[in-house]
Formats: structure tokens, sequence, C-alpha cells
């Protein structure tokens, strides 16, 4: 699947069939993120990768945003340096390179919490490291809907030069 194909047809994924993601895959998502750019090089971030269920289970419990991460295949923890001011921006960027190329793979993910997540104790993160997200991973148990998208029409998100003026 090609780039734009992956954006376009990408669907937030919250259920989960119960196929493993082949180590090859998961090798790739995370290669994804090792890879994605960052201001100044800085790559101001951690990812814990999670595959025990016995530990899938305990981030559904904490992630109250994502109980499903308790189906997944696998997840990713992402954790931020907390003395970066580009951690949010720099790891963002990472996520959606990490779901992109599992979704070209035919694997659904989500964005599940926002910072503030209790899951550093259970997974040994140092103090010196905030959580922003936990990523789960597997075949939807769904598949349906590729490129099924409600967007508001392209004239009223983007403009040509100017704030209003029409994007043609």
């Amino acid at each position: 699947m090609d780039v734009f194909e992956a954006v376009r047809t990408i669907l937030a994924v919250r259920s989960f069939d119960d196929r493993p993601v082949p180590d090859a895959v998961v090798d790739r998502v995370v290669e994804a993120a090792h890879l994605t750019a960052s201001s100044m090089n800085r790559q101001p971030w951690h990812f814990v990768v999670v595959k025990e269920r016995t530990r899938l289970k305990e981030l559904g419990r904490r992630v109250t945003t994502g109980p499903y991460v308790a189906q997944a295949s696998f997840a990713v923890v992402v954790a931020i340096e907390k003395a970066s001011p580009w951690g949010v921006s720099d790891a963002s960027r990472a996520i959606q390179d990490m779901m992109l190329t599992a979704w070209a793979d035919g694997v659904g993910s989500n964005w599940t919490g926002f910072s503030g997540l209790d899951v550093k104790e259970p997974l040994g993160i140092p103090d010196e490291y905030d959580v922003l997200a936990v990523i789960p991973f597997g075949y939807p148990a769904n598949p349906g809907g590729k490129g099924k998208k409600n967007r508001k029409p392209l004239s009223e998100v983007v403009s040509a030069e100017k704030f209003g003026r029409p994007f043609e």
C-alpha cells in the first residue's frame, strides 16, 4: 500500500481479533518510530513494546480511554522526556508513522490516552519521562469500512495563501 492510500484509508480501530501480529510487522512498526524525524535530531522519546497478555490487560485497566488495549496483539507505550520542549510534537510524529506503517500491513491501531497516564510504575519508566500515549495494535475485528471517512469539505478546512481564500 502506498503512503497516500494508507492515509486515505486508515481508521481508528478499537476492537481486535485474536490473531497475533507477526514479529516482522511489529519490528517494522517500531523501526518506523525509530526512523521518525525529530527536532534537532534529539529523539526525546522511548518506546516500550508490550506483548505479554497480562501486561496488555493491566494497560487496558489503567488506560481509561482505551480499555480495548487489553485485546490488542501488542501495544507501544510512548514516553517522552519531560525536559524536552519538542517531546509531544516529535513523539506525535512517531505515533503517526507507526500507525500508518501498521495499517499498510493490515494492522489497526488507535491513540489512547494523552499524557498523565498511570502506566509508568508497572513498566519501569523513569521519572524523567512522561507517558504521552499507549497505542494498541492488532488485526481489526471488523475489517470493513476502509476509506469511508466523514470529513468536512476541503473548502471549509483549506485556504490558499490567506485564510478564507478558496483553495482551488
